[in-house]
Order: structure tokens, then C-alpha cells, then sequence
């Protein structure tokens, strides 16, 4: 499927947001206190508390959940010739790029959020990079890109 796709979408959707969503799973998984403590910057850096239990375990489930999130685009992008399933997974990805945008932002407050400058990584990744994706999704599915290439038609196909 993905090389039906048109080249730039194809190279966000199939190589830089699978590689972007490892790199959610990896540090919330193998290093959940860094993880929790960068989901919001802090003005003055504090000492690295050990996070809680829960804490811990939740920041562990999102990374399980980037990961799982990895392995479907995967499956949908490189397995599925039908169109009407990419375009559906784009639409479910993009609402759920609103709901990760929204929530950011009310964790964040209307000051941090205003406060680009003083963005870390994390939160360049939360707000930036989705809503980055939430653009490319939507600018593929109203064909800002142009058309998806015709299905690809084997010369055995041809010759019935």
C-alpha cells in the first residue's frame, strides 16, 4: 500500500512517524522516571525524584501503546492495498492527533502553552510534531498532494 500513497505522505506516514512513535515507546518503557519528568518542562530544573508506582506503570502502558501504535501503521501501511482502510486509519490518527494536541494543552495551562520558547523536546513532540502529522493527514485525505497511484496490476492479471 504505501507505495500507492504520494511520495510525501508515503515518507511521513511510512518511515518518520513510525520512527517518531519508537522513539515515545523506547524511553517510556526503559527509562519511565525521564519520561514522566519531561512530559513538562520545568523553569529551574529539580532534582530526579523516583516516580510513583502508578506513575511508573502509566508511562510504561503509554510506551506499550506507542509500540502497539507502531506495529499497526506498520501492518496498515505496508500490508493493505485497499484504500478506504489507509484513508480510515488516517481519519482515526488524526482524531486522536486532536485529542493528544487538546490534552497537552490543558495539561500545559494557556501560560506554558504560550511560552513556546521555553518548550522542551517532549513537548515540541506533543503539540509540534502531532500537530505536523495532523496537517500532512489532512492535507492527504483533501488530495493536497495529488492523486494515490493506480493499484499496481501483475503481468498474470494482465493476460486474463
Amino acid at each position: 500500500m504505501a507505495s500507492r500513497l504520494p511520495a510525501v505522505p508515503r515518507v511521513v506516514f511510512t518511515v518518520i512517524e513510525p520512527i517518531s512513535l519508537l522513539g515515545g515507546c523506547v524511553p517510556a518503557l526503559f527509562a519511565a522516571g525521564w519520561f514522566i519528568r519531561e512530559q513538562i518542562a520545568e523553569a529551574a530544573p529539580t532534582p530526579a525524584v523516583a516516580p510513583s508506582d502508578q506513575a511508573h506503570i502509566v508511562a510504561q502502558q503509554l510506551g506499550n501503546a506507542y509500540g502497539l501504535l507502531f506495529m499497526i501503521g506498520v501492518a496498515v501501511l505496508y500490508t493493505s492495498t485497499e484504500l478506504k482502510v489507509v484513508r480510515n486509519y488516517l481519519v482515526a490518527l488524526l482524531i486522536a492527533d486532536i485529542g493528544h494536541v487538546g490534552l497537552t494543552i490543558a495539561a500545559l495551562g494557556p501560560d506554558r502553552f504560550a511560552a513556546i520558547g521555553e518548550w522542551n523536546a517532549m513537548t515540541w513532540g506533543n503539540v509540534g510534531f502531532t500537530i505536523f502529522l495532523a496537517l500532512m493527514r489532512t492535507s492527504y485525505l483533501l488530495g493536497f498532494f495529488g492523486p494515490d497511484k493506480p493499484l499496481a496490476v501483475s503481468i498474470y492479471e494482465k493476460q486474463k
